[in-house]
């Protein structure tokens, strides 16, 4: 062995990040596994590995025992006294049998395993990174796709954008930069598998943590959030402060805040609304940005039925009912939608009047869904 071991060493601690323990018990399993195999020997070995001047020598190690069974692993007592009279039965004695031409052997053989164990080590550094960070967003470059998967460089290692993971109708082209989230990260032969994804709600989440400091300070808090990705998601707040407007933190100046988020996923529609922990509160919130009458709870069957003016019906359901889902998957409610005409006929609806009452908008026109916005959707779902 060279008497530059502890410089290369030194050199693979600092270029691979491995550290110089590691390596040596590499190199130490390499070179018993070469004795083993180049003479022929079964008895148990151990290989010491001096850095100072790159010297190897071989112990064989045998059990001392009173009656030998297999003298490849075990010594008598009377034999191992005659050694050394301190030996004890359940002791191990160790004898050098550094073959000659051992060195040379030794380095044909173990560079292979040294390659492989080092390679290891790499991979369960790169494992242990990015295991801590599941469900966090990583930037990465697109490199190519299959049938299956597109796959993405993170770096150190490449991450796999599965097809129920991608955005349906997005495109990811080749060299483009692309946040994704962080689902899964699982040991394989060939080193860690990085599993990400474009449709996890958690994606939604860090987005709305990274563009909204009061969310990352904790002032605001994300309480729930339904999403069918691409097409539009809905997110609820809440500031335990009540000076503090958490809706307006998210949606920002000039819905300046949201419309990052918006251009992030490539359009996605996003209702903010606010959580309350009275239903009734919630659910009107919840199916934004149409008007709610009123909202009648069933505790047992945590459902409700929520009664809209007559021309608000379309835009509370939404197209195909994606309103009304989201809402429902939003506040944890079945939600029933009536329009106001039906409500008075079945006789759940007497009123005269809204439960709620109808007020300027307090974010003063800067609402991400204002009134316009409102009537482009409902004139959507009218066609």
């Amino acid at each position: 062995m060279s008497s530059d071991l502890l410089e290369a060493l030194t050199a693979l601690e600092v270029q691979k990040g491995i550290s110089r323990e590691v390596i040596v018990e590499a190199i130490e399993a390499a070179l018993v596994t070469a004795y083993k195999r180049n003479f022929n020997q079964a008895q148990n070995v151990r290989v010491d590995l001096n850095l100072e001047n790159g010297s190897m020598i071989v112990y064989s190690r045998k059990d001392v025992v009173e009656e030998v069974e297999d003298d490849r692993l075990q010594i008598s007592i009377e034999d191992a006294k005659d050694i050394n009279p301190a030996y004890e039965i359940g002791d191990v004695l160790e004898q050098e049998v550094t073959p000659r031409n051992f060195g040379r052997i030794a380095a044909q053989t173990a560079k292979q395993v040294v390659t492989q164990r080092v390679r290891e080590a790499e991979r369960g550094i790169v494992y242990e990174e990015y295991v801590d960070r599941t469900d966090d967003i990583v930037n990465g470059t697109i490199e190519r796709q299959d049938a299956r998967n597109i796959y993405i460089s993170l770096g150190k290692v490449e991450a796999a954008l599965p097809v129920n993971e991608q955005i349906p109708g997005e495109a990811y082209r080749p060299q483009s930069r692309i946040r994704v989230y962080i689902t899964k990260v699982e040991r394989t032969t060939r080193g860690p598998q990085v599993i990400v994804s474009r449709t996890h709600p958690g994606l939604l989440r860090r987005l709305f943590e990274m563009e909204v400091p009061e969310i990352f300070e904790g002032i605001v808090e994300i309480k729930s959030i339904a999403r069918e990705a691409g097409d539009r998601s809905k997110i609820s707040v809440h500031a335990n402060n009540e000076e503090i407007d958490a809706v307006g933190a998210c949606v920002g100046a000039k819905g300046a805040r949201v419309q990052t988020i918006v251009n992030e996923l490539n359009g996605e529609k996003i209702d903010i609304v606010e959580w309350s922990e009275d239903p009734i509160v919630f659910v009107a919130n919840a199916l934004s940005p149409s008007k709610v009458l009123d909202v009648i709870v069933d505790e047992e069957e945590k459902s409700t039925t929520v009664v809209v003016p007559d021309y608000q019906l379309s835009l509370a359901i939404g197209k195909r009912g994606q309103n009304a889902r989201l809402a429902a998957k939003l506040t944890g409610w079945k939600i029933d939608i009536k329009s106001e005409t039906d409500a008075r006929e079945l006789g759940i609806y007497p009123n005269q009047s809204s439960r709620f009452n109808e007020t300027e908008d307090e974010n003063d026109g800067e609402d991400f869904y204002n009134e316009d916005v409102a009537y482009d959707l409902y004139q959507d779902d009218e066609e």
